[in-house]
């Protein structure tokens, strides 16, 4: 199985190549890791994991069963210090340990100059380092597939029952922090069957594989009764998938995407490396997308893990490549592949490509380290609450996900009152805390002459129609007795001042009902939203 006897002299028996993917991929994970605000997927890990065991089991029992272990392990993590960076830091680890595995896998397939770029080529895709700093466990998982990928190679060829048991304990926790991962199954089925291996071999994998199986179907069942939580998600068609394809190489557009295809191709012609890259490429996005086409439930973060293929692919060409230009011959004499100087030229050429790449998408990973690059950035909605709302103002959040900039930054929201909030989250077992019935709402309501309103943009459509009855009180009674006084924008939050409409008849001389005031600042105002940069494929 092991290709480390083509590899590159002393360059590396397996050490160098594998340390130095993992420094450069920490580098990158760790740049401008603290961006100064948190965006609701992040702020929801921040906020379930400190609360107590016991309420994050209530949780998990109506929602986010799938991400129950994770949060369990970031319990323990905010325990040391609970603020954004060491929320971050598990992804940033994950992500650093991810490389050197894929360059472990590159070592042991082709030697270790394909093992270098591999890993290489991994820590340097934009997509790589978006996940590594991300408070959620898709870095993790990530982690786990490639470990257990490795795994799998060595306990081919032991040819032993108990070098399985590492690999179905990999592959079961790592399923249990998202089940997805278990797709990673199909990819070393056809890696085994490209292989080639004996009846024993099956009969070992197949033993690791349902053990990890079992283990995840209780998940699996309890996670079925939550599937509400990605109606959101749409049906992938061909635009989907060339995302994923750009998202997958070390460059989204230019010369870095398309130059990685014919490598990508290249690469497929290396048996051993193609055997076990092709299929972790391929299968896991190609079966969620078929599934998603009668229930949607693809998303790029979910197959993650299917980059290494990728890395490996593109490595193992450039491999190939590398051994033909080892040997033309110049002036009648042949220059041999195992002529140190050449083997040391090629891989110093490979490395110098690599970092030409990477400045190449040098400005797709600055922006990629703003706060305002992520769907939204709650710290700057916390701050622009601050700035606008009085001691004693009612504020409404439409809809209720958009009290987590409220939880996740509670300064900016402190002297208010939360007017439909009828149970904390914590108490109530929910994300987002449990709110007054729709009557409830409306009495609330009739008691103020002004409230102001925390609403995310979809929100404002009038085409919107929410199926919670809640949201839809506060929409009827916001537009039968209420006007628009003012009106503030940052990162796809609106903030809005309602007043309450005059009686009919009653002469006003405040702004006529159903005109907006939009508080117009100096260009050089720090509460003026900046230009938000387009956001990335991912």
């Amino acid at each position: 199985m092991s290709g480390q006897s083509r590899g590159s002299g002393r360059f590396g028996t397996g050490v160098v190549p594998v340390a130095v993917p993992m420094a450069v991929m920490a580098g990158i994970a760790l740049w401008g890791l603290d961006r100064g605000g948190m965006w609701g997927d992040e702020s929801v890990t921040f906020l379930v994991a400190q609360r107590t065991v016991p309420q994050i089991w209530r949780l998990l029992h109506d929602v986010d069963a799938v991400h129950g272990l994770y949060y369990l392990f970031m319990h323990a993590v905010l325990t040391v210090h609970p603020g954004e960076v060491v929320l971050r830091l598990p992804s940033v680890c994950a992500a650093t340990a991810t490389a050197g595995l894929v360059a472990a896998l590159g070592v042991r397939l082709a030697g270790p100059r394909v093992g270098l770029w591999a890993g290489l080529l991994y820590a340097i895709t934009p997509m790589t380092g978006h996940y590594a700093q991300e408070g959620r466990s898709y870095a993790l998982v990530a982690a786990g597939v490639a470990g257990a990928t490795l795994l799998l190679l060595r306990a081919v060829e032991a040819a032993t029952a108990r070098a399985w048991w590492p690999y179905g304990t990999v592959v079961a926790l790592t399923c249990l922090l998202h089940e997805l991962a278990v797709l990673v199954l199909c990819a070393h089925a056809l890696t085994l069957a490209l292989l080639r291996v004996p009846r024993a071999v099956w009969s070992g994998w197949g033993c690791a594989a349902g053990a990890a199986v079992l283990v995840l179907l209780p998940l699996v069942w309890v996670s079925q009764g939550q599937s509400g939580q990605v109606s959101w998600l749409g049906t992938p068609g061909w635009d989907r998938a060339e995302r994923l394809v750009r998202n997958f190489a070390p460059g989204p557009a230019g010369v870095a995407f398309w130059g990685s295809l014919p490598l990508m191709a290249l690469g497929l012609r290396a048996r051993r490396p193609a055997a076990v890259a092709l299929p972790l490429l391929l299968v896991p996005p190609g079966v969620l997308m078929t599934v998603s086409q009668v229930r949607p439930l693809f998303h790029d973060r979910y197959v993650l893990y299917s980059l290494a293929g990728a890395s490996l692919l593109v490595a193992a060409g450039a491999g190939r490549v590398a051994g033909a230009l080892g040997r033309v011959r110049f002036d009648g004499r042949r220059v041999r592949v195992g002529g140190r100087r050449v083997r040391a030229l090629l891989g110093v050429t490979g490395v110098l490509a690599l970092i030409v790449t990477f400045l190449h998408q040098l400005p797709v990973h600055r922006q990629d380290r703003s706060a305002a690059h992520r769907p939204d950035n709650l710290a700057a909605v916390s701050a622009l609450a601050r700035s606008r709302m009085r001691p004693g103002d009612p504020v409404l959040f439409v809809p209720s996900v958009g009290r987590l900039a409220a939880l996740a930054y509670p300064r900016g929201f402190r002297q208010v009152r939360d007017i439909a909030l009828r149970e904390s989250a914590p108490r109530s077992g929910t994300l987002w805390g449990r709110e007054a019935t729709p009557e409830e709402l409306r009495h609330r309501l009739a008691s103020v002459d002004r409230v102001w309103v925390v609403a995310e943009t979809y929100a404002l459509d009038p085409g919107w129609s929410p199926r919670d009855p809640v949201e839809r009180a506060k929409r009827a009674v916001l537009a039968e007795e209420f006007t628009v006084r003012e009106e503030h924008a940052r990162d796809g939050v609106v903030l809005r001042l309602y007043v309450r409409k005059a009686p009919a008849g009653t002469p006003s001389t405040d702004d006529p009902p159903g005109s907006a005031t939009t508080v117009r600042l100096p260009a050089n105002h720090p509460e003026v939203p900046r230009a938000r940069p387009r956001p990335g494929p991912w």
